[in-house]
């Protein structure tokens, strides 16, 4: 069943993609008294017009926990996603888990070239001089985008997290959420391995869009022994471009004001983002 029409949603976790938010999140879905649905539902961003009803059929599987969140990344972007969340949840927890801008970009350029719906002129798509408002620079630009949020909710309802203390310290990441989200207990120890590695073998590209007609045939039996000994077969290991230092300087250029708005926030937020050390 889905969410009673009366009740409200505790806390949203947002940021943008490969800032560990899916880590966070099923680290919290360990507790049973904690339930988020999956997968992302881009509601308050992409879905809105299907509205109220439709959202809390999202919730299938809800069976009276005491606290209920949802995991987006486009939330934080999406120019309209505070605002609407601001009306329907004015009381909601928000949790933004961030990471070194320049890092990020890069990471996420990484994961779409895995997949082979971005090619390797890597300037292409990390230069702001010709990329500054497209997906891979402007998701990092936390500063500008959270004073929609900052505009509607009081301070003390947005908790700012680094990826990079997330990964160091993971207990006392999910200590601090637990507070934040009001759950008196203990949350399940964080998950040991990552939840997506991009060093991961993969079957090649070429190979993929030959199989990808077979997909309905195949997913259901993708887990079984042949077809796990077939995929390790043929995986390999994918080769990134590099970044080059002058490239990454001028993004860390492009992003230093974000990051000065974020320190006047939380100070030494961005402490142990390698791009901006001193």
């Amino acid at each position: 069943m889905g969410l009673a029409n009366e009740r409200k949603i505790d806390f949203l976790i947002f940021g943008a993609a490969k800032c560990a938010t899916t880590w966070l999140q099923n680290s919290l879905t360990a507790t049973p008294q904690i339930f988020m649905p999956d997968p992302e539902l881009h509601y308050f961003s992409n879905h809105y017009d299907r509205g109220a009803a439709w959202y809390r059929d999202q919730y299938e599987g809800y069976s009276g926990q005491s606290i209920v969140g949802e995991k987006c990344n486009t939330y934080l972007t999406h120019p309209e996603a505070a605002k609407r969340i601001a009306q329907d949840h004015p009381d909601v927890r928000l949790i933004l888990q961030m990471r070194d801008p320049v890092r990020r970009a890069y990471s996420d350029y990484c994961m779409l070239y895995r997949r082979g719906t971005v090619g390797d002129d890597i300037h292409r798509y990390l230069d702001p001089d010709k990329a500054g408002d497209e997906r891979f620079l402007h998701n990092g630009r936390y500063g500008y985008h959270l004073r929609r949020f900052y505009d509607l909710f009081p301070t003390d309802q947005i908790l700012l997290l680094a990826y990079e203390n997330t990964v160091s310290q993971p207990v006392e990441t999910l200590r601090r959420v637990a507070d934040h989200i009001g759950y008196s207990g203990v949350v399940e120890p964080p998950l040991e391995e990552r939840v997506k590695n991009k060093n991961t073998p993969i079957v090649p590209l070429p190979l993929r869009r030959v199989l990808a007609p077979l997909r309905p045939l195949l997913d259901p039996i993708r887990h079984t022994g042949p077809l796990k000994a077939i995929r390790r077969a043929v995986a390999r290991q994918v080769e990134y471009p590099e970044l080059p230092d002058a490239l990454a300087q001028k993004m860390a250029d492009f992003y230093r004001p974000d990051v000065a708005e974020l320190d006047a926030i939380d100070p030494g937020l961005s402490r142990g983002w390698r791009s901006f050390s001193n």
